[in-house]
Parts: structure tokens; C-alpha cells; sequence
């Protein structure tokens, strides 16, 4: 899955220690997105090498983050996660594939004219084309 937005937030970098003795890393980053008339914001987590990616993004700046949501089950609840596995800051200028979730047409403002309607048929056709 894909998703543009700004980044508005990068939270603290976590670690420890796993089961096995290795250990982890794990950053949080937020973005707004930008598509819609009511911008969402989205948390996603980054493991390992790819935090240090993050020091490229600047707060304000758009970007686009490819993820995988997963979910799993605790003690009879479910925790669901955005994990980003590709992310890329977008050159100015630039926008990604058409707008997600965005089905209404902008409407006309309030000093535009409405185009005229369509011409009536001609009078001498018969209109209807029933076939009986």
C-alpha cells in the first residue's frame, strides 16, 4: 500500500533486546495527508537501518511511504500496525498517482456561470426510441 502526506512528527527511537539475545530498533513517524477534505493523520513504525532514513525528510515536507498493516492478538485484543518498508521524500512539483478517496468534483464557485443546457431534438425526429 501507498500513501503521500506531510510529515508533521517523528517520535523517539525505541530498542531492547529480543528473545534470541538480538537487538531491535524501531522509530515512529506521523504524516497528514493532504487528498481529501479531511486530512488524516497516520502513524507509522520503521525498524533497523531505515530510521536513519528518516534524517533525510524534514518536518513539513511531503512524502511518500509504501507499508504494510499487520495485525495481532494479545491476551484477547487486537493491536494493528503500519509498518513502512519504503519511503521517499517527493521533489516540489512533483505529486503522486490521483488523489485516494476523493469521488466529488470540486464545486463551481460562487461567480461561475453554469454552462447553458443542451439544445432540445430536433422536431421533425421522432424522441423516443422504444421499440413499441
Amino acid at each position: 500500500m501507498e500513501i503521500t502526506g506531510k510529515l508533521s512528527e517523528i517520535l523517539p527511537e525505541q530498542g531492547g533486546q529480543g528473545k534470541t539475545g538480538n537487538a531491535w530498533r524501531k522509530r515512529s513517524f506521523v504524516i497528514e495527508t493532504m487528498d481529501t477534505q479531511y486530512p488524516k493523520k497516520v502513524c507509522f513504525d520503521v525498524w533497523g537501518d531505515k530510521i536513519d532514513q528518516l534524517g533525510n525528510i524534514a518536518i513539513g515536507e511531503e512524502m511518500e511511504v509504501s507499508f504494510d498493516v499487520e495485525s495481532r492478538e494479545f491476551n484477547g485484543k487486537w493491536y494493528t500496525n503500519a509498518k513502512a518498508w519504503k519511503f521517499e521524500k517527493l521533489q516540489a512539483g512533483t505529486s503522486a498517482a490521483a488523489p485516494q478517496g476523493n469521488a466529488n468534483p470540486p464545486l463551481p464557485s460562487a461567480g461561475s456561470v453554469p454552462p447553458p443546457p443542451p439544445p432540445p431534438p430536433p422536431m421533425n425526429e421522432p424522441t423516443d426510441d422504444l421499440p413499441f
